[in-house]
């Protein structure tokens, strides 16, 4: 069902690209933006998710250099009966995390080292079973094309103002430049709202199963909720297309749920996993998270970094 999605994606913003090459220059315009966007199609699907951890600086490591990271990624990837992914750390204070790549034989997961410090280690897996539930239902193919494809149509857009614009009958002259800057940006980013808000919700309840306690998750949400505003993250912000990805919005001052919202709010998402927690406790359903049937609450464990 996801390739299905991908490829309406494709079809959606290669025909965004057809329209601003057009508005650009012409038939020309559109001949050029087609044979870009074939290309971008291509490389999108191959290349992506190491452009995107590379935009936000992410490093790989192992379990020699993240030994606590590291093992609650490789049980969760058993528990998700998943292949290993790669594992990366983000150098940032912003606590978030986010996962990518075109299937799972080919994922990788990131975690900043805000998040790894302020967070206790059931928390963190909370917040990993999140991104693994978005590998397992094969988000992280839309996720990430989605990204690249967003941050090209406002970079093209954005340049409409110094190509021809204003001096060639076939461009779009003045007005028309200015509102395909605001225009273009915007279709994309209805794009990515269509499969993004949803999609997160799906994420926490498969992540809770993953795991084995939603209250994991919830108890992480709630301490990060707040990072998009509090600190800066200077990568995210050079880089909002790909704003969508994150497990909360990297973005200062975007928190509210309407329909530009990249993510539900948290406060939602929150309590729908409160409410999975007690539907399990009424189902008396075991909790079986990667340390064993003892399952420390998140309180109970004290913030560790990500060195181990």
């Amino acid at each position: 069902m996801n390739y299905f999605k991908t490829s309406i994606l494709l079809a959606a913003m290669t025909g965004l690209f057809l329209a601003v090459g057009y508005l650009m220059a012409g038939e020309a315009g559109m001949a050029i933006a087609f044979v870009v966007a074939v290309g971008m199609n291509f490389y999108s699907l191959w290349n992506s998710d190491k452009m995107v951890l590379n935009m936000h600086g992410a490093q790989e490591v192992d379990a020699d250099t993240a030994p606590e990271y590291y093992e609650i990624v490789r049980q969760l990837a058993e528990n998700a009966d998943l292949p290993m992914p790669r594992v990366y750390i983000m150098h940032n204070d912003q606590p978030n995390a986010f996962a990518t790549g075109r299937n799972p034989e080919n994922a990788a997961v990131a975690a900043s080292t805000g998040l790894l410090e302020v967070l206790s280690m059931e928390e963190v897996s909370g917040v990993m079973a999140h991104e693994f539930a978005h590998i397992k239902n094969r988000d992280t193919l839309i996720m990430t094309v989605t990204a690249t494809f967003a941050g090209a149509i406002s970079m093209i857009a954005n340049f409409a103002m110094f190509f021809r614009g204003g001096r060639n009958s076939d461009g779009p002259g003045l007005i028309g430049s200015i509102a395909m800057m605001i225009l273009a940006p915007l279709a994309a980013s209805i794009v990515q709202m269509t499969i993004s808000r949803t999609r997160e919700y799906a994420a926490d309840r498969l992540g809770a199963e993953i795991c084995g306690q939603p209250l994991w998750l919830a108890s992480a949400l709630a301490k990060i909720s707040g990072g998009g505003h509090q600190i800066v993250n200077r990568n995210a912000e050079n880089n909002p297309a790909t704003a969508h990805m994150f497990i909360i919005n990297p973005l200062s001052g975007m928190n509210m749920d309407n329909l530009f919202s990249t993510h539900p709010k948290t406060e939602n998402r929150i309590a729908a996993l409160q409410q999975l927690a007690q539907q399990w406790q009424m189902e008396d359903k075991p909790a079986s998270g990667p340390w064993g049937p003892q399952n420390k609450t998140s309180q109970d464990s004290a913030p560790r970094g990500p060195w181990g």
